[in-house]
């Protein structure tokens, strides 16, 4: 399979070694709401992300009321709303009257504007507006809307919550046969923002992704609470990280409970982009904030009596101690230095160095 290692939204480069790129998921936060949708547009803004995400459906393309209503069993996080999941997707919809509104409020933000769609309407509406496309877990095992979105041309966020690895791959192969621009992102589907949940992120799937799709960028797509996930993703090569978004974590509706808020959004970009810099290039190199302590940290053999010219060095009139001045030298080097003659006098303390050594004969 062929893929791009680096992908460029709205002229933002994203590469699997580059700065995360954040996206606030305001998905159903809107609450029904034109300027509630636009402010929260603003409070992403300034709580340092870089797209912010709607999710644009209607609820009669996307839930069967029908369904809904004669299953039966747990709903999920579903089990406790108010009112059926019919009517709540209606309430949340992403009114497409709003699309202009929306784009010009991104567009004064100097944010990304990016959506999830969940019907082909949707993305022949707002393909002009779109730098990229997410497509959500629930839609993984629907080849049709894959393959509608792929071949746009844009890159592509592909959610695998509840997936199976063949879940993944058919999805992958999708969307390579026809765009080369991927991420591919670990998510887990449950909703509750329960503490319990950490135990089901699997962040290590990430090392899996990065095993089989090699250079292939990757990303997390986190319902959990707080970040810890987020750095933990981080570490493990994501650089695309998706969060719910909201001003209030107290408001009523399905997404508010387990979103960030504008305080722990920024935290949590913060943090990663302390992590980044953590992070480095993996070279082993002694660093440049490392030059001071190289001297005062590292011993060196230093003469344990006075020592006169001519004098043959034993094991015992050296030590090893600190500090170590540039070009003394290090305790490893004792063996190459015992026999040889001192070139001049030493007194007790003294640091030894190349200098000080008669030449070998």
């Amino acid at each position: 399979m062929r893929y791009d290692t680096s992908i460029t939204i709205n002229g933002r480069n994203v590469t699997s070694y580059g700065p995360s790129y954040f996206i606030a998921d305001l998905a159903a936060n809107h609450d029904g709401d034109l300027q509630r949708a636009k402010d929260l547009i603003w409070l992403a803004k300034e709580a340092g992300a870089d797209a912010v995400k709607f999710q644009h459906f209607k609820a009669a393309k996307i839930v069967s009321d029908y369904g809904f209503r004669h299953m039966g069993g747990k709903l999920s996080h579903q089990s406790d709303w108010e009112k059926s999941v019919f009517e709540v997707y209606q309430q949340y919809e992403c009114d497409r009257v709003w699309s202009e509104d929306l784009i010009k409020t991104a567009r004064d933000a100097k944010i990304d504007f990016m959506t999830t769609p969940y019907d082909l309407e949707a993305i022949d509406l707002l393909d002009p507006y779109l730098p990229a496309y997410k497509i959500g877990s629930g839609d993984i095992t629907w080849p049709a809307i894959i393959d509608y979105i792929a071949r746009r041309g844009k890159p592509v966020l592909l959610a695998t919550g509840a997936s199976s690895q063949a879940d993944v791959e058919r999805a992958v192969g999708i969307v390579l046969a026809w765009n080369r621009q991927l991420v591919l992102m670990q998510c887990n589907t449950n909703y509750t923002g329960s503490l319990e949940n950490f135990r089901y992120i699997n962040l290590r799937v990430l090392q899996g992704f990065a095993s089989q799709f090699p250079g292939m960028i990757l990303g997390l797509s986190d319902h959990t609470p707080g970040h810890a996930t987020v750095l933990g993703a981080i570490a493990l090569g994501a650089r695309v990280i998706e969060k719910h978004f909201t001003d209030n974590n107290d408001r009523i509706g399905p997404d508010h409970p387990f979103s960030m808020n504008p305080a722990s959004w920024r935290d949590m970009v913060d943090r990663s982009r302390e992590l980044e810099l953590a992070l480095g290039d993996g070279v082993k190199r002694i660093e440049e904030n490392e030059l001071d302590t190289v001297v005062v940290q590292r011993r060196c053999l230093r003469i344990t009596r006075d020592m006169h010219e001519g004098e043959i060095l034993h094991a015992d009139d050296l030590e090893a101690l600190r500090p170590a001045p540039e070009g003394s030298f290090a305790p490893y080097c004792i063996d190459e230095i015992i026999g040889r003659s001192l070139a001049t006098a030493k007194v007790r303390g003294d640091a030894l160095y190349l200098y000080d050594l008669r030449c070998q004969r």
